[in-house]
């Protein structure tokens, strides 16, 4: 893991080790910001990601069915 600051400083290190099949991760104020992985890494994630994504009909019709109980309550009456 490396700080902003020493991942500037360094990056030819950060890219070399991303390059060689090691993703690394920067942090910003003491808080993980990104990480650095290689373009092949990155293409395949997209890939892998998209194989497994089905369309948004599809999304909402695997929504559990079925009747649900209405609640029963009436509006209040309101003064104006």
């Amino acid at each position: 893991m490396w700080t902003l600051q020493d991942a500037k400083n360094r990056f030819s290190s950060v890219v070399e080790a991303a390059l060689a099949g090691r993703p690394q991760e920067v942090t910003r104020r003491g808080k993980a910001a990104v990480v650095v992985l290689s373009a092949e890494a990155y293409h395949r994630l997209v890939a892998e990601a998209a194989e497994h994504r089905e369309s948004f009909a599809d999304h909402l019709l695997a929504f559990p069915g079925g009747e649900f109980e209405r609640l029963s309550a009436r509006p209040r009456d309101a003064a104006f």
